[in-house]
């Protein structure tokens, strides 16, 4: 029965591409990843405190089972990184295979099920870190086993680096890597999160790839004022003061304007749109029109009009301490996401006179991911994933994206990396719904998991392995 399964899964239309040399059984290999996913899920490496060298020490058991070698690598001991290295020949530049072990912490109360539990159940596996990054992480560790097992002849090193401190101390993991030990990293191209593909009911319809992302530059609002009890008005009020600037700064439409990146990703979402909305994504530039056209992303699809501007969202305020005392300050935070090309200080000093309050200071949040251009999307490696989207999903489009969050892609982008997001294969329905990365009853499918695996090695095997 082994064999027949085997054989069957090899007469399968993925299997049926030119990699197919490498005589897989995907449904052993789903299994074996399910179950490390599982294994990783239920170690707590809740960011803070983090302990991710836990972690490490569990992926470099698993990869000395296939006698793959690995270093750690640490500024924290508790909060080690991991590079493993499958060597080529050298002929080309290597690949870095990249993969977070810590995790958001939880609010374990309003949890359905036990957030480190990893229970696998009706097809799901339930717990933190299963959409991120953890799925990337048994997804990197796999391929490492793999090539190993299956011998496979490499004209690139493979390198995969199991980070820590992603979510918010990157300087125990890659602001650390980069700067101390960037020869064990150093390649031509990177893989790492960020990516989504959307599940319909014939099938995945988009394949999702990040090439660029937002800054991250957050700011707090400070307003200052003469304090004084509640029953005596004060135009010098800190709390009005603040309300005013958190105004305006939350209703300010920021210029507008487009990359590489997000071009191409309109410009191919048009193709599959309905006659209105490709009408709408072949008119974002139109003077004429760009203005209806980013009303209505604002009010149906938030995404879309993130992505066309630097953002601007307040998000916390504070300010007093009893009802009937006027406060001398009081603060607010707005997250604030810049276009990759934004100007962060001149940005500032149009906030500052935006606001028009010498009461109010804004203070900037230091700064803890770089600057970075877009990767392209005309790379040997943007043609693998293409290629291998196109044989796996042959219905989907592949769309370039743009993130509006953060990844540790920043600080190798920086370093003249070109570098790419993959990720998880999820419904519209589920990624509306409250399970998906940060939120309450974060979970996976199987089958994602399992597409994952399959996704990142075909890829590789592509650009990488000797034809």
């Amino acid at each position: 029965m082994h064999k027949i399964l085997t054989l069957i899964f090899l007469l399968t239309p993925v299997a049926a591409m030119a990699q197919d040399r490498y005589l897989v059984d995907w449904e052993e290999v789903g299994e074996e990843s399910i179950n490390h996913l599982i294994d990783l899920v239920r170690i707590d490496t809740s960011n803070p405190p983090g302990n991710e060298t836990e972690a490490a020490n569990y992926v470099k058991a698993a990869l000395a089972a296939d006698g793959i070698e690995s270093e750690m690598f640490a500024l924290d001991p508790d909060r080690a990184n991991l590079v493993a290295r499958i060597k080529g020949n050298g002929s080309k530049r290597p690949i870095l295979i990249m993969g977070h072990t810590d995790v958001v912490g939880v609010q374990a109360e309003r949890w359905a099920e036990a957030p480190f539990g990893g229970l696998r159940k009706d097809g799901w596996i339930y717990g933190r870190g299963t959409l991120d990054d953890k799925d990337n992480v048994t997804a990197g560790l796999m391929l490492m086993k793999m090539l190993k097992r299956y011998g496979v002849d490499l004209d690139r090193d493979i390198i995969f680096l199991a980070e820590s401190g992603e979510e918010g101390t990157p300087e125990v993991g890659i602001n650390y890597m980069v700067e101390h030990h960037w020869d064990k990293i150093e390649a031509e191209f990177c893989l790492a999160e960020g990516g989504s593909n959307i599940l319909e009911e014939f099938g995945v319809s988009v394949v999702g790839i990040q090439s660029t992302e937002k800054k991250p530059r957050r700011a707090t609002l400070i307003a200052r004022g003469t304090a004084g009890h509640g029953s005596v008005p004060r135009l010098d009020n800190a709390v009005t003061a603040l309300a005013k600037a958190v105004a305006k700064a939350g209703s300010w439409q920021t210029e507008m304007r487009l990359n590489p990146v997000t071009r191409a990703y309109f410009e191919r979402l048009a193709t599959i749109a309905e006659p209105e909305d490709a009408w709408r994504y072949r008119n974002v530039e139109n003077p004429e029109e760009t203005e209806a056209i980013q009303q209505h992303f604002l009010e149906n699809y938030p995404y879309h009009y993130s992505v066309l501007r630097t953002s601007v969202v307040p998000t916390v305020i504070d300010g007093g301490f009893r009802r009937n005392v006027i406060p001398s300050e009081a603060s607010a935070i707005l997250d604030i996401r810049m276009l990759p090309d934004e100007d962060v200080d001149a940005f500032y000093e149009q906030l500052r006179v935006l606001i028009d309050d010498p009461n109010v200071e804004v203070s900037p949040e230091p700064i803890y991911r770089p600057e970075a251009p877009p990767s392209p999307i005309d790379t040997e490696m943007f043609q693998s994933l293409e290629k291998v989207a196109n044989r796996m999903y042959p219905e989907a489009l592949v769309l370039p994206s743009m993130a509006t969050g953060a990844t540790d892609m920043a600080q190798v982008r920086a370093k003249g990396v070109a570098s790419y997001g993959i990720g998880a294969t999820r419904s519209v329905e589920e990624i509306n719904s409250g399970n998906g990365a940060h939120g309450d009853n974060e979970r996976v499918s199987e089958d994602s998991v399992k597409q994952l695996v399959q996704f990142l090695w075909y890829t590789i095997i592509d650009i990488a392995a000797t034809k």
